[in-house]
């Protein structure tokens, strides 16, 4: 059985050191990330749009992750910042147009990347069609409606041209309700922003009397709106054998880009870019492959750890292991830090704890040893009274009572032989300590 000696001398080593590594872990353990939550509602637009079949085709994607994505459709992308702004809508992720981010009333938004151009197509009646839009003044004009990306961009455009709803009759409409409207002659100009492969903007091709307006000035209006990029439609872009658009076309677009709160989870940021990757990463007609998602055409700050994807791409982790693994391995690679730690005093506790005794051992002989000086010196019963009691007093402190060994140390040998103080105490009288004398006092 140890001595209550022993424990003390192991506690006051190993204590320390344990309370070092318990407050390692809790200072590492408010570095852990939450988990990621399971369930994402990202705002679309139409039901009809290309946000809505893009979400579609991430809910699939992200399920296979274990990722519930819930589709919400909206008007379109000034309604999609509305949400995003209330943190009680639901909304987390939200497709935006670029050239709307006038309608954001705070700073807590973030984008995740562009992920496509969206080209603005000015489609009129051609009888002949317009050349430019100061031409549409006074014309009926359909923008979009209420919320929606086009009505903005459309809007913003016309007003850059002198022209204003009071100059021109603006109407509410887009998609195939627009396509109708132009056709049947409700409308003299339709506004629409879309891919060239939207169901729309190939209604618009096919049909008769139908011109698309091109851009002369694009370089001036990018200048302006730094949101809007050039794009040129060669002659024959959209059907080679129809030579359709007939001439070359010079068209604006701004971009599709995902946005989120600045409180957006970290660790679905990677798993989403990678997502809109797979979607988005081919060539297109104006994109270049892998070219998107891209950091460039944002209006909105682009978030920290969107901006460490795109220049490095996803993590070490997240390229080998399912989504839940390489996020369980980053939330606790914090925890592995108190370890380093760990690892060294777990190697200095023991030096510490021999130090401690053979200092204690050497502190006990040297008194020992005072004690058989004063011996050779011939002391009064008083005196040997005195170091009797001093003697048993440094057994007392090594040993616990009631556990004195029958084999002589060099304490119990003076107190044994001390009474008559003279004989056996002398033995040990200008000595050296005996080599196994720190073993003597440690033993139980």
């Amino acid at each position: 059985m140890k001595s209550r000696w022993a424990w003390r001398e192991q506690l006051a080593v190993v204590g320390p050191v344990t309370i070092a590594v318990v407050i390692a872990f809790v200072v590492a353990f408010q570095w852990v990330k939450p988990a990621p939550p399971s369930r994402v509602v990202i705002a679309t637009g139409r039901a009809d749009g290309a946000y809505y079949r893009f979400a579609e085709q991430y809910r699939t994607r992200l399920a296979r992750e274990g990722i519930t994505l819930e589709v919400r459709p909206t008007s379109g992308a000034v309604e999609n910042i509305h949400l995003l702004e209330d943190p009680q809508s639901g909304v987390d992720i939200g497709f935006v147009q670029g050239g709307t981010s006038s309608g954001a009333a705070s700073d807590r938004l973030v984008s995740l990347g562009s992920l496509y151009y969206e080209p603005l197509w000015v489609f009129s009646r051609a009888d002949p069609g317009p050349t430019d839009l100061r031409e549409l003044r006074g014309r009926r004009l359909a923008v979009g409606p209420e919320g929606s990306g086009t009505r903005t961009l459309a809007l913003t455009l016309l007003a850059a041209n002198g022209i204003s709803p009071s100059t021109a009759r603006v109407l509410p409409l887009t998609g195939i309700e627009a396509v109708h409207a132009l056709r049947g002659g409700a409308v003299d100009t339709v506004f629409l922003v879309a891919g060239p492969a939207s169901p729309t903007v190939r209604e618009m091709f096919g049909t008769p009397g139908i011109a698309l307006l091109s851009f002369p000035r694009a370089d001036a209006y990018t200048k302006r709106f730094p949101f809007l990029t050039k794009l040129v439609m060669p002659a024959g872009g959209i059907s080679l054998e129809s030579n359709w658009p007939p001439r070359e076309t010079l068209l604006l677009a701004p971009a599709a880009t995902l946005v989120v709160r600045t409180d957006f989870h970290p660790a679905l940021v990677d798993l989403i870019l990678v997502t809109a990757a797979s979607v988005h990463g081919q060539r297109g007609m104006f994109e270049a492959a892998k070219q998107f998602p891209s950091p460039e055409y944002l209006e909105f700050p682009l978030m920290g750890e969107a901006e460490r994807y795109h220049k490095s791409g996803p993590p070490l982790l997240a390229r080998y292991l399912p989504f839940w693994a390489a996020t369980l391995a980053d939330r606790v690679k914090v925890l592995l830090l108190p370890l380093l730690v760990l690892v060294p005093l777990a190697r200095l506790v023991p030096a510490v704890y021999a130090w401690r005794i053979r200092s204690k051992i050497i502190k006990r002989y040297r008194d020992v040893v005072d004690a058989d000086q004063i011996l050779t010196q011939r002391p009064s019963p008083e005196e040997c009274s005195e170091l009797l009691t001093r003697l048993e007093r440094i057994e007392d402190e090594i040993r616990p009572s009631g556990c004195r060994s029958a084999t002589p140390t060099p304490t119990t040998t003076c107190v044994c032989t001390s009474t008559s103080c003279e004989g056996g105490c002398r033995r040990w009288g200008r000595r050296s300590p005996p080599d196994h004398l720190p073993l003597s006092f440690t033993s139980s």
